[in-house]
């Protein structure tokens, strides 16, 4: 009986694993069926990572990419090297955006330097919505935050929404700071950095909520607020903030560079 059982286990098994090395390509022949459809969803970070590799190998003139959360994951930025390599060799033309606090993580330092040299602009600003990528303004992918683990996506070729988002990545990319792989940490976007800390102490967020929003560990953010504080004289965040404002020391940019 325990070797019936243990034999039926391993054929459900093997099914499984069959479905889970078929589901990309269902997935992507689900996709070419309903290239037509406003939008689509995909359930699976494998998938996603799929869809992603073979819209890159189709981008033929221009890939507008969001990423928001400080420095981004060494593993991540390894994967996508190759593939945003190719891109720019074939004289696909890349603007990235990242957060001004992705200037302290080396590699995402040293990331921007290999795709600058082959051609690629990026930019950095100081609070940036979710993750964004869209392809020669036909195809955008967004994240699906639905699905249980998080790593879902949502395909958008609507002409609409499309419009609507890449209009929402011009806006910020207008008033961004152009990300010189060289410089030192936060070198010329300090001051803006400190001054949208101090703005968002102002409407009494937390500590979470500020570290969150600017791209930090909260640990960091804690340490720029205690340095924001002594130099204010507060003794509360939220005097920082108001006294900050008072004092007129948080506007919303500094005169972006170009």
């Amino acid at each position: 009986m325990q070797d019936e059982v243990l034999r039926r286990q391993q054929v459900i098994d093997m099914a499984q694993s069959e479905l889970v090395a078929l589901e990309p390509l269902y997935e992507q022949v689900a996709l070419e069926r309903g290239q037509d459809r406003p939008t689509d969803a995909l359930a699976s970070a494998g998938v996603v990572h799929s869809v992603l590799n073979e819209a890159a190998g189709r981008c033929a003139e221009e890939v507008l990419t969001i990423q928001p959360g400080g420095g981004r994951d060494p593993g991540k930025l390894q994967d996508a090297l190759s593939r945003d390599l190719d891109m720019l060799r074939r004289g696909v033309r890349m603007r990235t955006l990242y957060q001004h606090t992705a200037r302290g993580s080396l590699p995402t330092r040293l990331h921007v330097e290999q795709v600058s040299k082959a051609g690629a602009v990026i930019h950095t600003t100081d609070e940036l919505p979710d993750k964004m990528i869209i392809f020669d303004g036909e195809l955008a992918v967004l994240p699906d935050r639905t699905t249980l683990d998080g790593n879902g996506a949502l395909l958008v070729r609507e002409p609409s929404m499309l419009a609507f988002l890449i209009r929402t990545f011009e806006v910020i990319w207008s008033s961004s700071s152009p990300f010189a792989a060289d410089t030192t940490g936060y070198e010329n976007v300090y001051s803006q950095l400190q001054r949208t800390i101090v703005r968002l102490l102002a409407t009494g967020a937390k500590d979470e909520v500020v570290a969150r929003r600017v791209g930090l560990s909260v640990r960091t953010c804690r340490r720029h607020i205690a340095e924001i504080m002594e130099s204010l004289g507060a003794d509360s965040r939220f005097q920082a903030g108001v006294l900050a404002e008072k004092n007129q020391i948080t506007p919303q940019h500094d005169s972006p560079q170009h």
